[in-house]
């Protein structure tokens, strides 16, 4: 049985996600009777949704897999009469512990999955926040239309998680990010009602909101434009420096927001033509370094990704069973790095003419490249496949470190990709470890994890020393230190620090303007705990749970009930 993390998780100190005075057992029953789809309070439940894919552990409330939209209204009604928070949940795939907390966890992936609209002339779809990205695509696909933001996690990331963490994926510098490509949000208002945020922001409430957010921005316009980061990953905080663009609306504003101002009922996306044909270049690097001062001229091709995997990646594939003959076909035994670079369009020769300049713009002669082609789409799945599952690759090393996701999503300028590399090197050799880098070269977000055991203490003060080293390396460089998973427990500390008093107080006014008793998602971008509070990481070994009153309502379905984790 697994023992309750405890500290402040449980508490009423800052950065908690649990307010005195909550009866859970009133909130069970009362939340048992207003809603129709199952509500779990029980000990199973609250488990399987106390971690996510980040190091975080920390048991929830209750959880409630809502059935429709008049559940999500009931929920949030009834929490709200009881003080307690309400965490909005997709598949659990935030890296950064957006989806843990002390809180009623409402499940969108099991049953608010539904496609509303598809608009092809339009290139429009509205959604449900519990869609998973690849079920979504298998609907368009008959129109040739698709959602572009690729993440890796396609097969169990949903939309709604997507637009709370905005989400990236790798071919980005073609697309954007999902801030890029969400047209509306009709969300739930923590202090009840419905608005629906995009062009003409209308509904009882949201005019108000708009209105406060845009004079947030607009008194803030000068710190947003000296501090934000001028790169083309950037997810810290809110997203104020968007409502700054002309025409900007403010679903760009709530994308990225983790949860924290209100509950995605219905998000409007743009979708893209999927291109007839695509290419797929791979150039294999001596050194990691010759591939990473390589991408700011591959870029000038116009790629629509361009991918990093290091040596440690193509080691452990060539030692996957699964992957060996896909890595043997496209790198050279002797690669240290490299880089996988698409390019799409509807003819087959300008596609070509690309991959004929890609040798010489990534340096055949100065660097060493040595460049393989995929063209067909059975060779490019190939390859593909070891790229998405790099981190599944990376995870499966053995012994008692693992890699950790701490500075994975930091975002630097492409000129200085290399020099920021070798210093972060350096900041995990002086902690006596080493990371392995894989993922968005094309952005200048290249995902790097650490290999550190967090139950050991001189591990865990690492975990910090190495997050606040890197952030600083990254200042210097002009980079974003949250370039894509979001904020979320692990990230949040650092957003005052890394951007500034005066625009954390302003992501403060934002959080008030939207959610003015704190009870959405509490404890992320605003008002954090301490990223390596020992009470809120995931410690692993065997564990008790204190058992809760089980809401009758789903007793006879038992694990079953639970959605996608």
């Amino acid at each position: 049985m697994a023992r309750e993390p405890t500290g402040h998780p449980n508490g009423g100190e800052p950065g908690s996600s649990l307010r005195a005075g909550v009866d859970e057992s009133r909130l069970a029953r009362r939340l048992a009777r207003h809603v129709e789809g199952p509500v779990r309070f029980d000990a199973l439940a609250r488990a399987l949704c106390s971690t996510d894919a980040s190091i975080y552990e920390v048991f929830p409330l209750g959880v409630v897999l809502p059935k429709s939209l008049d559940d999500v209204e009931a929920v949030l009604e009834v929490a709200r009469e009881e003080g307690a928070p309400v965490l909005p949940r997709g598949a659990g795939t935030s890296q950064c512990g957006q989806t843990v907390g002390r809180a009623v966890v409402v499940d969108c992936s099991r049953h608010l999955d539904r496609v509303c609209e598809i608009d092809a002339e339009r290139r429009q779809a509205v959604v449900e926040p519990g869609v998973v990205l690849d079920a979504l695509n298998r609907r368009l696909a008959p129109s040739g239309l698709f959602f572009p933001v690729d993440v890796a996690t396609a097969s169990r990331a949903t939309i709604g998680g997507m637009a709370g963490n905005n989400s990236g994926g790798a071919r980005s510098i073609r697309y954007g990010m999902t801030a890029d490509n969400v047209l509306a949000v009709e969300a739930s208002l923590a202090q009840g009602g419905v608005a629906t945020f995009g062009p003409g922001e209308r509904a009882p409430g949201g005019e108000a909101i708009a209105a406060s957010v845009r004079e947030i921005a607009q008194r803030e316009a000068a710190e947003l434009r000296r501090r934000t980061p001028r790169v083309p990953r950037h997810v810290a905080g809110y997203n104020l420096h968007r409502v700054l663009r002309p025409g900007a609306s403010m679903a760009e504003m709530l994308v990225g927001s983790e949860g924290t101002l209100a509950f995605f009922r219905r998000i409007t996306l743009k979708l893209a033509r999927k291109p007839r044909r695509r290419a797929l270049g791979i150039c294999g690097f001596p050194s990691l370094r010759g591939a990473l001062e390589a991408v700011q001229h591959v870029v000038e091709l116009g790629p629509h990704a361009v991918e990093l995997v290091d040596d440690a990646v193509l080691r452990l594939a060539r030692d996957n069973a699964e992957l060996r003959s896909a890595v043997e076909g496209f790198a050279p035994a002797g690669a240290r790095a490299a880089l996988l670079v698409e390019f799409a369009g509807d003819e087959a020769d300008p596609l070509r003419g690309k991959l004929d300049a890609l040798e010489d713009a990534a340096g055949a002669g100065r660097r060493g490249c040595a460049l393989s082609r995929a063209e067909s789409a059975a060779a490019q799945d190939a390859v593909w496949k070891v790229r998405r599952t790099a981190m599944n690759v990376v995870m499966s090393a053995k012994g008692p470190r693992r890699p950790v996701s701490v500075v994975e999503d930091c975002a630097v300028p492409l000129p200085r990709l290399a020099e920021y590399a070798e210093a972060v090197e350096d900041v995990f050799a002086r902690h006596g470890t080493q990371g392995t880098w894989y993922a968005h070269a094309s952005v200048g977000c290249l995902h790097v994890r650490p290999s550190l055991d967090v139950r050991d203490p001189a591990d865990l003060a690492a975990l910090r020393a190495i997050a606040e080293e890197t952030h600083e390396v990254v200042r210097r460089l002009g980079g974003s230190h949250s370039g894509e998973h979001g904020d979320g427990i692990l990230r949040s500390e650092f957003i005052e620090p890394m951007l500034g008093s005066r625009l954390a107080r302003a992501f403060a006014d934002v959080k008030r303007a939207f959610d003015p008793d704190g009870l959405m998602n509490p404890g992320k971008i605003v008002d954090p705990p301490r990223m390596d509070d020992p009470a809120l990481l995931r410690r692993g070994g065997p564990r008790e749970a204190s058992v809760l009153p089980v809401a009758a309502r789903d007793a006879r379905d038992p694990a079953a009930a639970l959605g996608p984790g």
